[in-house]
């Protein structure tokens, strides 16, 4: 099935899987989450590599996905993308969102004939990280290094999780927090909404608390879009005491892209003209409708969404 045209808010079908990957320069890399956390992803992408064409496909008819079967989620999962790669041509998926990566990465890589790039909790660096800013006197004491890993309650409680800290920071107390709300409240600044910090505070209280924090992971896409309040709410006011440190997956996916597609290696961050930048790319969306959906995707440099319909 070839890719199809059509305007802003019209529907894009799919009845099957996909052909072989195209070979073209030009063909988009498919960034793919349940709304628009994956903007976040979107963005570090574009930062590295601006002249990279770019495509976005967001479930957001099905979000959020965290209340989700896991078997409805996998099936799910690899329709859209499946569909969403067809539409748009694209030469690599990027799955953007821990929630589907933790369960479907190898569902779309037995559906899907191009590179599928996932996303997971960045619990190797926060570990290595959190070693590294222990106080000499918390060290001294005995006490484990100890960070936070702020995800979705699907992200939070999955085994892909825990097989990764007990991988990486068995030595590290590792304080998890679900904080749901945090994904909602980044869909509605992106769709020009106001800002309710009292939100990320009340989310992030029990974390705060916690004595000898020293690194935070972003566990969802969603979240470095909130990272500014997020970094106030977890403030430490100790005079001479260092900033917490954020880490979050999208510095690290960027550069996996790179990889993947063999992409020439970047001596420096180059000053492009304007008409060297990759123009708009594509959007893809199952509920193309959802109001201030396109205010948050041009806020990224995308176009309107088109409607993405599943096949049978």
């Amino acid at each position: 099935m070839a890719p199809s045209t059509a305007p802003s808010g019209s529907v894009v079908s799919q009845s099957h899987v996909l052909s072989d990957a195209p070979d073209a320069p030009d063909a988009p890399v498919l960034i793919f989450d349940s709304g628009v956390g994956g903007l976040s992803v979107a963005a570090e992408i574009r930062r590295q590599w601006p002249t990279l064409p770019l495509a976005y496909v967001c479930d957001n008819a099905a979000l959020p996905y965290g209340t989700k079967a896991d078997d409805w989620l996998v099936t799910r999962i690899a329709q859209v993308c499946a569909a969403a790669v067809e539409a748009s041509g694209a030469r690599a998926l990027v799955v953007a969102c821990n929630t589907a990566s933790t369960l479907a990465l190898q569902a779309l890589r037995e559906t899907l004939s191009i590179p599928v790039i996932g996303t997971v909790p960045a619990i190797k660096p926060a570990a290595l990280l959190a070693r590294s800013r222990q106080s000499a006197v918390r060290r001294a004491q005995g006490e484990p290094p100890v960070f936070g890993l702020l995800a979705t309650s699907a992200t939070v409680r999955r085994a892909y999780t825990e097989q990764l800290i007990h991988d990486f920071a068995a030595d590290c107390q590792v304080i998890r927090v679900a904080a749901d709300p945090l994904v909602a409240e980044a869909e509605r600044r992106l769709r020009g909404e106001a800002a309710r910090p009292e939100v990320v505070a009340a989310s992030l209280a029990d974390l705060a608390a916690v004595p000898g924090l020293e690194v935070v992971i972003l566990g969802c896409t969603h979240f470095p879009l909130l990272s500014a309040d997020i970094a106030s709410a977890l403030g430490r006011n100790a005079p001479g005491e260092p900033p917490l440190a954020l880490v979050d997956s999208g510095a690290a996916i960027a550069r996996r892209v790179a990889h993947v597609l063999e992409l020439p290696a970047r001596t420096a961050q180059p000053t492009l003209a304007q008409d060297e930048v990759s123009d708009a790319g594509i959007a893809l969306a199952t509920d193309a409708c959802q109001p201030g959906l396109a205010t948050a995707l041009e806020s990224q440099g995308f176009a309107a969404p088109r409607g993405l319909a599943l096949g049978p």
